[in-house]
């Protein structure tokens, strides 16, 4: 009997999970983005919250549940300097997630990953697409480039061999 799509998934996130952990690959940070509350001058600042640890492969972030997220933004976990020069809004948007982080009670210098999206890993999100996941021919794939539709496709077993060669340097 052929494997169904999140059977697919399955086995070979459960196999990168045991690869990634018998090598003893580091993780890194997981964040989510805590608006600032209260009221006026009393607001608190934005902080990123810690929301667990995943490894970044590529497009992908993979917990040690099995979870699966859609790549977000990427930042680290230390108190920006003072900006002099360049001061374009992304520069701004970048130096203000460092402080959230930084906010978040992560360790200085940890890399955070937030604004990520859980992916469906059920069979019908999986043949709708669930983020870069898709089905073609009853294999699971991996967008890994969406600029140019067509291209930057991978199996997922092959995807996930490749991401973890990558992390071990095989």
């Amino acid at each position: 009997m052929e494997e169904s799509p999140s059977e697919q998934v399955r086995r070979l996130v459960a196999r990168t999970i045991d690869s990634l952990e018998s090598q003893g690959v580091h993780d890194e940070a997981l964040g989510v983005m805590r608006e600032p509350r209260g009221f006026s001058v009393f607001k608190t600042a934005p902080m990123i919250a810690p929301a667990g640890r995943a490894w970044r492969l590529g497009v992908l972030l993979v917990d040690r549940d099995g979870g699966v997220y859609e790549t977000g933004d990427v930042t680290r976990a230390i108190e920006p300097l003072r900006a002099v020069t360049n001061r374009s809004a992304e520069a701004e948007a970048r130096r203000d997630d460092r402080r959230a982080a930084a906010r978040g009670k992560f360790p200085e210098g940890e890399v955070v990953n937030h604004r990520f999206v859980p992916l469906a890993l059920d069979d019908e999100s999986l043949d709708a697409g669930s983020g870069p996941l898709q089905v073609r021919d009853g294999m699971v794939v991996v967008q890994w480039d969406r600029s140019s539709p067509g291209h930057g496709v991978s199996t997922l077993d092959r995807y996930l061999a490749d991401r973890v060669s990558v992390l071990t340097l095989d």
